[in-house]
């Protein structure tokens, strides 16, 4: 009884640090001239996504933002690269989390957003991996690039909001390099 107590404590410590974490990132991206931060949260939607609990489960739908999840609860939650990655989740696309009582959290994708295939360039800007396609950067997830093994100057596939000006980009594959020809 005592150990539920405690875990019910600091699920809400999280709670209160996540939302002041979202908190902040909106008031910076006010006065901020990041494009990138801006560009994240502005059309980003979480109308019409609630949180509700399901038994002993917590569901809180969000909106993936390319790197984190915006929950229906204005906090900023985090998304495992990894799913992200083989998933290829593009930004602005609508999932849940489903919270069980022994903390473990399972993902599912509600609506993906209407997207566009291009084709890139990898590149490296300071620490994070962009793509480079019709003259834009878009970021890329670390776990989409080394769990292939892929090469900066690689041509990649990518996925990107139809309609939406997109900060980041899931990428899809790594095309194949010809040979040249003898």
């Amino acid at each position: 009884m005592l150990e539920s107590k405690k875990l019910i404590a600091i699920r809400d410590f999280l709670d209160s640090a996540q939302k002041s974490i979202i908190s902040a990132k909106k008031i910076l991206a006010t006065m901020s001239d990041e494009k990138d931060l801006k560009k994240e949260l502005e059309y980003i939607d979480t109308s019409g996504l609630s949180s509700y609990m399901s038994g002993d489960e917590k569901i809180i739908e969000w909106v993936f933002t390319g790197e984190s999840m915006l929950g229906s609860d204005g906090a900023l939650y985090p998304v495992p690269q990894n799913y992200a990655s083989k998933s290829k989740l593009v930004q602005g696309s609508k999932l849940k989390a489903v919270i069980h009582n022994d903390g473990k959290i399972t993902y599912k994708i509600i609506e993906e957003i209407e997207h566009e295939t291009k084709i890139g360039i990898l590149t490296k800007n300071k620490e994070r991996f962009q793509v480079i396609a019709d003259g834009k950067a878009y970021n890329a997830l670390l776990a989409a690039v080394t769990f292939i093994k892929w090469e900066i100057g690689d041509s990649v596939s990518i996925r990107i909001p139809k309609w939406k000006d997109a900060t980041y980009a899931a990428i899809e594959t790594v095309i194949p390099k010809m040979s040249p020809k003898e």
